[in-house]
């Protein structure tokens, strides 16, 4: 696995920015793509740099086995994947998040 650096983790802090302001201004109940929508036009007011829908192929131990398309490429390092969904399931959340009389 990747170190994550320092340049990595301000451009991950400057995205969670623009994606909290984008919910702040919304709120829930929207499609997925207009809060994609949001966000690209939110990153571009804020001048991060971006591009949308990124055919990507993967590889598994030398094999290609396939390709995704990424929501957004930030920084020519960062992949964000937006999700929208009407409720957090508990699979969604992180176990240590879970409390001990789950």
């Amino acid at each position: 696995m990747k170190e994550v650096n320092e340049g990595t983790n301000e451009l991950s802090r400057l995205v969670i920015g623009a994606a909290l302001e984008v919910h702040s201004a919304l709120g829930p109940g929207f499609l997925e793509s207009t809060y994609e929508n949001a966000l690209g036009h939110e990153l571009q007011v804020r001048g991060i740099p971006f591009v949308r829908q990124v055919a990507v192929d993967i590889g598994y131990k030398g094999v290609a086995v396939g390709q995704q398309r990424l929501d957004f490429l930030v920084g020519q390092r960062l992949i964000v994947e937006l999700k929208a969904i009407d409720a957090i399931l508990p699979i969604y959340r992180p176990s240590y998040a879970r409390t001990w009389w789950q």
